[in-house]
């Protein structure tokens, strides 16, 4: 549970620093509305786009797994988002609450007991993405929206120490870009001919535990700047 706390707390850090405190309430800072579950249907459709699914277009392609664990991972910041949205909004209980429910969830039993189930074609696992699409639309909780999405990540090959690790990664980078002048246009993306993501990944690599403060500093020990 603690890695499912973890993330949702930095989840809310971000979009507090991103859309303002408040945001849960359904507007940004700038006034601007936002809708979490929208978010959540479009990057699923960009996952899709990432199996050999057009009857018309390079048919003896394969699933592109390594950008569908990328995409499942942008989901979850959203369904996270969501989840904090309609706990606050509904008065359902804190952070630890929530992740005690997302927890319980047997979807949550499976991301964190095994990877996925080699024996579907890649046409079943799209259908368990749809499937998790169609429960935005459903009245279904938080709950049943979180465990459907751990289906999803499970059959990526995903399991919760490796959505961990690409999470952290990819929240501490966004957050070490802010800070070093990304949107400025200051910031360094290229470390000695290496995007910053690949040097974030080498370093989730060798140190696959690590917390969200060690990365940062990390990251601080090799920024060119």
């Amino acid at each position: 549970m603690k890695k499912i706390r973890t993330m949702l707390t930095l989840q809310q850090q971000l979009n507090d620093a991103t859309n303002g405190e408040g945001w849960e309430k359904g507007l940004t800072k700038n006034n601007k509305t936002i809708d979490w579950r929208r978010c959540i249907y479009l990057e699923a459709a960009e996952l899709i786009e990432s199996y050999p699914w057009k009857h018309w277009k390079n048919i003896d392609a394969s699933p592109d797994y390594e950008n569908i664990k990328i995409e499942a991972v942008d989901i979850w910041h959203f369904v996270m988002s969501e989840a904090l949205r309609l706990y606050k909004t509904e008065s359902l209980g804190s952070i630890a609450d929530l992740a005690e429910a997302i927890t319980a969830q047997k979807g949550y039993t499976q991301i964190k007991g095994r990877k996925a189930d080699t024996q579907r074609s890649y046409y079943e696992e799209i259908v368990v993405v749809e499937d998790f699409v169609k429960s935005l639309f459903c009245g279904n909780s938080v709950e049943v929206l979180v465990s459907k999405f751990f289906g999803v990540a499970t059959q990526a090959g995903l399991d919760i120490e490796s959505l961990y690790a690409l999470y952290i990664g990819k929240n501490i980078l966004n957050q070490f870009r802010q800070d070093h002048g990304y949107k400025e246009g200051s910031y360094i993306k290229l470390w000695e001919g290496r995007e910053d993501n690949v040097v974030m990944q080498e370093i989730l690599d060798a140190q696959s535990d690590i917390s969200p403060v060690a990365l940062y500093a990390a990251l601080e020990a090799v920024y060119p700047a």
